[in-house]
C-alpha cells in the first residue's frame, strides 16, 4: 500500500513540507546506519553503481513519474530526475489504473547510457534511456505490448549480447529473452529458466564466470531472497536461499539489488512491506563464500542470513551530509520539484507556477469523486511522523469547488480542505467520500 500527501485541484497554493527525522532511521551520524535507510515507499528498489555514485529507481504504479535517486554513500539519497511523466494508454487519463502502472523497474548502465526497463501488468514492457541519470530521458518505448508480464531486467554480456529476464503477473516463471542491440525489441519468444514459489523480480549479474539471478520468492509480506547461479545464462541453475526473516521482525526481506563499492565491499538493498508506510528500503551487509552471496547475519545458524537492524556504514571515503529525498517546495521555479508525482496522467495546461509567483496554481475540473479528480499532486510520506503545512489562497475558489490536502493509501483517503457553496466558504474534513466535519470560514487565506 502506498501512502501519499496529495493536493486537490482547485486554487493557488504554496506548500512547504517538513517532518523528515534523522536519528531514528538511516544515517546516525556516527559511522553507523539504522534500517530502513529510506523510511518511505520506494517499492521494489533497484540500485546500481556507476563510478563512485549510486542510482536507484522503484515501482511507482499509477503515479507519474518514476524518480531516479542518487547517493554518494549508499545511505543518504536525493532525487535527480524522473524517467517519464505519463503513460500513453487508456485508463491513465481517466484515473482507472490504481495499483497498475509501473511495476519493479530495473536500471542499468551500458554503452555509456543509463537504461530503465519496467512492465505494466496490462500494457506490456517499456524502456527509456538517457546519457546521464539526471536526464533528459527519451520518451518511453513500448518494447512489447502484452498483458501479464512483470519485473524485467536487462543484461549485457561481455561480448555485447543483450538479454532480458522477467516473470509473469502472479509471480513466475523466470523467462530470459535475447534483446536487440538498441534495447528496443526482443529477438525471440524467450526461454523459461526457473519456476519457483512466487518467483519474481529477477536481477541478472555475472561474476567469476557465473550468471546470477537474484530473485524474491514467497510473496510480498512473507517472502525470502533466492540466488540462482549457472555457467550459462539459460541454465541449468543451482539454487540457494540467502536471506529470510528468521528471528527478526523484518518481514519479507527480499526484492532488491546486489551492489558493490569501488573498494570491493558488497551490499544488498531490499524492501520490507511495512503497513501504511508501504515498502521501505533496507540495506544489508554482504560477502561472498564459495561464489555464493552471504547476506545479513545468520543468527539462528541455519545457513540463511537474516536482516540487520543497525550496522557500520559502507566504507566509502568522504564527508556526507545526513539527508533524505527532497520534500519542501516554495513553488518558485518553472515546475513542481522532482519530489512531486501526479496521480495518473496530469493535465499540464491546467497547472501553472507563473500565475502567482511563489504559488502553485491548479485549475480544477469536474469530477464525480476525489479518486477521479485530475491533477492531484502527490508526495511520499517520509517517516512515521511529521508535519505538512500548506498555505491556500482561496480568493479564486468558485461555487462547487474544493481544494486542500489528503492522506491517501491505495483507495483509502482522508481529506481536509476548503469548499465553496454559493458564496459561503467551508472548512471540511472527509473520509472516503463522507463529510465528517464542516464549518463556515471567512478569509482569503488558510493554513492547512
Amino acid at each position: 500500500m502506498k501512502k501519499h500527501i496529495l493536493l486537490l485541484a482547485g486554487i493557488l497554493m504554496m506548500l512547504p513540507l517538513s517532518g523528515q527525522t534523522t536519528g531514528i532511521w538511516g544515517d546516525q551520524g556516527n559511522g553507523t546506519f539504522i534500517n530502513p535507510v529510506l523510511n518511505a515507499d520506494y517499492s521494489d528498489p533497484d540500485v546500481i553503481r556507476v563510478n563512485s555514485k549510486y542510482y536507484m529507481v522503484c515501482s511507482e504504479f499509477h503515479f507519474m513519474g518514476m524518480p531516479v535517486l542518487e547517493s554518494d554513500d549508499m545511505i543518504n539519497w536525493k532525487i535527480i530526475s524522473q524517467v517519464y511523466d505519463k503513460i500513453s494508454f487508456p485508463g491513465y487519463d481517466t484515473n482507472e489504473k490504481f495499483g497498475r502502472g509501473s511495476w519493479a523497474p530495473a536500471i542499468r548502465w551500458h554503452d555509456n547510457k543509463f537504461w530503465v526497463y519496467f512492465c505494466t501488468p496490462d500494457e506490456g514492457l517499456f524502456m527509456s534511456s538517457a546519457p546521464a541519470a539526471a536526464g533528459p530521458w527519451e520518451p518511453l518505448t513500448v518494447v512489447k505490448e502484452i498483458a501479464g508480464w512483470e519485473d524485467p531486467c536487462p543484461f549485457w554480456d561481455e561480448n555485447g549480447t543483450g538479454y532480458l529476464g522477467h516473470s509473469k503477473v502472479g509471480a513466475g516463471p523466470i523467462i530470459v529473452h535475447k534483446l536487440s542491440p538498441d534495447g528496443k525489441s526482443l529477438l525471440d519468444d524467450g526461454l523459461t529458466v526457473y519456476t519457483g514459489p512466487v518467483a519474481e523480480g529477477t536481477k541478472i549479474h555475472k561474476l567469476n564466470g557465473y550468471y546470477y539471478l537474484s530473485i524474491p520468492e514467497g510473496g510480498v509480506e512473507r517472502g525470502w531472497q533466492t540466488i540462482l547461479r549457472s555457467k550459462s545464462i539459460y541454465g541449468p541453475y543451482e539454487k540457494k536461499v540467502v536471506l529470510e526473516k528468521g528471528s527478526t521482525p523484518i518481514n519479507g526481506p527480499h526484492q532488491g539489488s546486489l551492489v558493490d563499492t569501488p573498494d570491493g565491499e558488497w551490499w544488498f538493498y531490499h524492501f520490507q512491506s511495512d503497513g501504511v508506510m508501504g515498502r521501505v528500503v533496507h540495506l544489508q551487509p554482504m560477502t561472498w563464500q564459495e561464489d555464493w552471496p552471504v547476506i545479513g547475519i545468520d543468527i539462528d545458524r541455519n545457513g540463511i542470513g537474516e536482516p540487520v537492524y543497525v550496522w557500520k556504514k559502507p566504507a566509502i571515503k568522504g564527508d556526507f551530509k545526513i539527508s533524505a529525498p527532497q520534500s519542501d517546495d516554495e513553488f518558485n521555479s518553472d515546475s513542481p520539484g522532482l519530489q512531486w508525482q501526479w496521480n495518473h496522467n496530469p493535465v499540464k495546461d491546467l497547472c501553472s507556477m507563473t500565475t502567482k509567483p511563489g504559488h502553485l496554481s491548479l485549475t480544477s475540473q469536474k469530477s464525480e469523486n476525489f479518486l477521479k479528480a485530475r491533477n492531484t499532486l502527490t508526495q511520499k510520506i517520509m517517516g512515521t511522523s511529521g508535519e505538512a503545512v500548506a498555505e491556500l489562497d482561496v480568493t479564486s475558489l468558485a461555487d462547487g469547488q474544493k481544494a486542500g490536502l489528503c492522506s491517501m493509501g491505495g483507495r483509502n483517503n482522508n481529506l481536509v480542505g476548503i469548499s465553496k457553496k454559493g458564496s459561503q466558504l467551508f472548512v471540511y474534513a472527509e473520509n472516503n467520500g463522507k463529510i465528517i466535519s464542516e464549518n463556515a470560514f471567512k478569509g482569503k487565506k488558510i493554513y492547512l
